[in-house]
């Protein structure tokens, strides 16, 4: 109780309706999906004319296109709107700052990027409060309660190593958490890593699903007991099937997924149904669209977000760079909220055969887990005729297996030249990331 008390304070002082806040999402759940999006659609239709009255940018592109803020009433209405890109944003950077920006209460933020190249982005104060009762929500369906211990594995984008000592362990005591840096994950790092979760006994344990996965990895070759906490929350990577099982059997939990976006503000989280992520509808909207933009009811498409809060750079259709595949299931758990069946990944993780196929980066992934003594593993395009594949051996691996990766490769493509290189280790992007695959090629 004392932890949880403490909890609410810490997050009441940064914003006073916070914790109604939280209770009213956790109410919120099991709403109908009708009367869900019906909530949607009243604070779009703010947003809209919020854009269109003072960004200059929406103004003039909702002027260019034939379109007013009456003219988008309904989440189906989005379609009459262009698709905004990074690269929209940053070639008109100044056209994005409403008039009264100077009224507001926000933070300069910026993400690191697949390609490493930083984009920054403003986010009202209030919609970083919501974000995080949202957070907390998504947790609550693994059984998480506020305040409850929890260990982090994970890099800037989830907040670890990017602190002062001294306020980062206030950080850590107010939410009664721990957290444990992804870049830093060697021999040492790791042993010492396992005498803190051991210690600290964690409830949950959160984290990047690649860190949390080759931590497992670790644990299991160098037969190591490690406190079993109720549940691992795996984010901000695409959770494949043999990382959550994995995962799972040496911390012999359950494991649940999420998905969440700082700057567009989308975020999907799983429950014990483990039927797909519950697209949340409170902070923003999801659509999946084809080529086309064209929303769809069921199936893979882009993911694409519009802000419902965020009053300090709001993101209308912005393009994520993810791709999701929807599926017009209900839950048996009962909640009210679409379903995402699983996160396929990002656009820069297809690669372009010679031939002109689209690969995905799953297709690698599979290869990788299957071939024997390979500790990790990256593919690299930076060319349509070429692709590099960098690989940290053990020392059973020989020139067997590689022959046997160039065979199934060949079986996607006949055109394109493997080169192999052995390195020590996989560098990490700047959040502390580790990226399987690599798309360099212009799109």
């Amino acid at each position: 109780m004392l932890h949880k008390c403490l909890f609410i304070l810490a997050h009441s002082l940064g914003d006073h309706t916070f914790h109604g806040m939280y209770k009213n999402l956790m109410k919120n759940q099991w709403k109908k999906y009708n009367e869900l999006k019906k909530e949607q659609e009243i604070r779009l239709r703010y947003m809209v004319r919020f854009a269109y009255n003072n960004i200059p940018f929406y103004h003039k592109t909702f002027k260019k296109f034939g379109i007013y803020p009456e003219n988008i009433k309904n989440i189906e209405d989005l379609e009459k709107l262009p698709v905004l890109t990074k690269e929209i944003i940053k070639n008109n950077w100044e056209e994005f700052k409403p008039v009264n920006l100077s009224l507001m209460k926000y933070y300069n933020r910026a993400t690191g990027g697949s390609t490493g190249t930083p984009f920054h982005y403003r986010l009202l104060k209030k919609d970083r409060f919501l974000m995080g009762a949202l957070w907390y929500r998504g947790w609550s369906y693994a059984g998480y309660e506020l305040g409850d211990r929890t260990v982090f594995l994970a890099g800037t984008s989830l907040d670890v190593g990017n602190k002062p000592y001294i306020i980062n362990r206030i950080h850590e005591i107010a939410r009664n958490i721990k957290k444990l840096s992804s870049f830093d994950m060697g021999e040492r790092e790791i042993q010492q890593y396992v005498k803190i979760i051991n210690k600290f006994q964690p409830k949950f344990m959160h984290g990047y699903a690649s860190s949390i996965y080759f931590f497992a990895k670790w644990l299991e070759e160098n037969d190591v007991s490690i406190h079993t906490p109720k549940a691992v929350l795996t984010t901000a990577e695409k959770l494949f099937p043999n990382m959550r099982d994995k995962i799972g059997d040496v911390f012999n939990c359950d494991v649940y997924d999420g998905y969440g976006l700082n700057d567009g503000g989308v975020s999907a989280y799983e429950c014990s149904e483990h039927n797909g992520l519950h697209i949340d509808t409170e902070r923003s909207i999801m659509e999946i669209v084809d080529e086309k933009g064209t929303q769809l009811e069921a199936g893979e498409g882009r993911i694409l977000a519009t802000s419902l809060h965020n009053y300090a750079m709001p993101f209308i259709r912005y393009d994520t760079g993810d791709l999701g595949y929807i599926i017009s299931d209900q839950c048996g758990c009962g909640r009210g909220y679409k379903l995402m069946k699983e996160i396929i990944g990002r656009e820069q993780e297809i690669l372009l055969t010679p031939e002109g196929k689209h690969i995905h980066g799953e297709f690698f992934t599979h290869i990788f887990w299957e071939i024997p003594f390979i500790k990790e593993f990256q593919v690299i395009q930076d060319s349509v005729e070429k692709i590099i594949i960098n690989i940290v051996p053990e020392k059973s691996f020989n020139d067997k297996s590689l022959n046997r990766i160039q065979e199934i490769i060949r079986t996607k493509s006949q055109g394109w030249e493997v080169e192999f290189k052995m390195v020590d280790k996989i560098d990490r992007t700047k959040a502390g990331k580790y990226k399987f695959v690599i798309n360099k090629l212009k799109n």
